[in-house]
């Protein structure tokens, strides 16, 4: 006992060092100076309920007018800048890094990558849901279990009061589209708040930490084993502003989903514990029925996990080759990783009283605009429809569109899981997800994080490097402009936007990267995998 705890007191001391590091360095600061500056700005009225005690608090000092509105979205908008800033000065093999930018002792620092993320997530913690109403809507979700009525055939408004008034009225009416063990996280939730409206929302963050700390925790390691770049990966993929606002600012569910993907990909890849030829059907060993159980348990939560059951015993035995005998096992393999997680998912979703009501509402997260491709295209064939009166309902353009993105969608799936996924499992899980999110009716930023946190995983060239940069970018510009509009403060925004878009063509003209792009990398990851 005395061993064990000498060892707790060590791991702590090496964690506390790890962090007081971390914060030596001026481009940590400069980041976690950004969160702090986006968590002050969350405070305005732009998503903050009135049901609130922060409006409350700003209406005895009559602060909820214009000029708050002004001053939190100014406030916002530098915390991007400046987050986005040193993060761009933390890429592996950039010139001007992070270690020039450390002072005194930590000159040529090796900085621990969940260091720097725990220090930009803390302003996070107690804020306000940062860009998005979700965690709202989560918490009267949970409300709606509480009093033995299905999420998946009533929205919160069918129970008026302090959830349902905070929820976006565009959402109040609709069912949940969530997994089971998600509606029961957040019924858990109100529990442990003391049914507050608020705090329960603001708890939704708990469930969304964890996702962060599986993903920070396992994606290096999950690189590091399929041959990629882990220093690469854990910057583009765990210290990426985007996963760091929506994932633990935004609190949304689909971090907890892809933490326990990650996690599940990464059981499929320890090696098996006695030697099987590369023809049995056991080569690789267990271990990936493993990670088909968890990815069981990550579709509860939201139910595009389900996508990774296909490479999951591909990543503990790759699918060698077209010839009868080796396609027949890749097949019952992935067709076992299948029955697992399904296995799981329908076991759990029995287990919390709420069955398979989620299929009901699939179709609920397309009902209302986003930046969706095939909403853009559809409201532009709507538009065209409705200007020769070719379309009554005024609904059937946008419905067709959908439908043949969502088609397209299958095809380029099928397509890369017989081709990329045999060869480079890896790989397809990052394009696989990207394809599902871009194809789908509904598109948010926390979507596209679905694949793009695990980009690195198909070691991406400059180019496409450079793209998913410029993708990144784009994403976090519509969340600032729509952040500003909502404020009144839209001028703010674009010249963020400005701004941000002249600070990332420097950088890019800046860096230099090569294909594996860690070799001068001033981020260290742990030393086991």
């Amino acid at each position: 006992m005395v061993v064990e705890g000498s060892r707790a007191v060590a791991w702590l001391a090496n964690c506390w060092r790890d962090l007081a590091d971390a914060l030596r360095v001026r481009v940590v600061r400069r980041g976690l100076y950004g969160t702090l500056l986006i968590a002050i700005g969350a405070l305005s009225p732009a998503y903050l309920p009135r049901s609130s005690p922060w409006w409350t608090w700003l209406s005895a000092r009559r602060a909820e007018g214009l000029p708050s509105k002004l001053i939190g979205t100014a406030a916002t908008m530098a915390g991007l800048l400046l987050i986005m800033s040193a993060w761009y000065r933390l890429r592996p093999g950039a010139r001007g890094g992070a270690p020039g930018d450390a002072t005194g002792p930590a000159a040529y620092l090796t900085l621990k990558h969940w260091a720097v993320l725990a220090w930009w997530s803390l302003p996070f913690l107690a804020a306000p849901p940062i860009f998005s109403h979700d965690a709202y809507s989560y918490a009267a979700q949970g409300w709606l279990v509480h009093n033995g009525i299905s999420p998946y055939y009533s929205g919160p408004g069918v129970l008026p009061g302090g959830f349902a008034d905070q929820v976006a009225w565009v959402w109040r009416d609709t069912p949940s589209p969530y997994g089971p063990l998600a509606m029961q996280i957040s019924h858990l939730l109100l529990h442990v708040c003391g049914f507050d409206p608020y705090w329960s929302a603001v708890a939704q963050r708990v469930p969304a930490l964890l996702g962060v700390v599986l993903i920070g925790i396992f994606l290096p390691r999950l690189a590091r084993r399929v041959g990629c770049d882990p220093a690469f990966t854990a910057w583009f993929g765990v210290l990426n502003p985007l996963l760091i606002i929506d994932f633990v600012g935004g609190a949304h569910n689909d971090s907890l989903m892809m933490g326990l993907v990650v996690f599940g990909l990464w059981l499929a890849t320890i090696p098996g514990g006695r030697r099987y030829s590369s023809r049995s059907w056991a080569a690789g060993g267990w271990w990936w029925l493993a990670g088909a159980a968890i990815i069981g348990v990550g579709a509860t939560i939201k139910q595009p996990a389900f996508l990774a059951a296909y490479v999951v015993p591909m990543l503990a035995r790759r699918w060698g080759s077209l010839k009868v005998g080796e396609t027949a096992i890749t097949v019952t393999r992935v067709l076992t990783s299948f029955a697992v997680s399904i296995a799981v998912f329908a076991g759990i979703s029995i287990a919390t009283g709420l069955d398979f009501g989620w299929y009901n509402a699939v179709s609920v997260p397309g009902s209302v605009g986003s930046p969706a491709p095939a909403s853009i295209v559809g409201n532009g064939v709507q538009w065209v429809m409705n200007l020769f009166g070719a379309d009554p309902t005024a609904k059937l353009g946008i419905s067709i569109t959908q439908t043949v993105f969502l088609a397209v969608g299958a095809v380029v799936l099928a397509l890369g899981a017989v081709t990329i996924a045999r060869k480079r499992p890896a790989t397809f899980i990052s394009w696989g997800y990207l394809v599902v999110a871009i194809a789908s009716p509904a598109l948010h930023s926390w979507y596209m994080l679905w694949g793009g946190l695990t980009l690195p995983l198909a070691q991406p060239r400059r180019r496409l490097v450079a793209v998913a940069i410029w993708v990144n970018l784009a994403l976090l510009c519509y969340d600032a402009v729509d952040m500003a509009w909502r404020n009144d403060g839209v001028a703010i925004g674009v010249a963020a936007v400005a701004a941000s878009v002249f600070m990332t063509w420097i950088h890019q003209a800046s860096v230099r990267v090569t294909r594996h792009p860690g070799h001068a990398t001033h981020l260290e990851l742990p030393a086991t995998s």
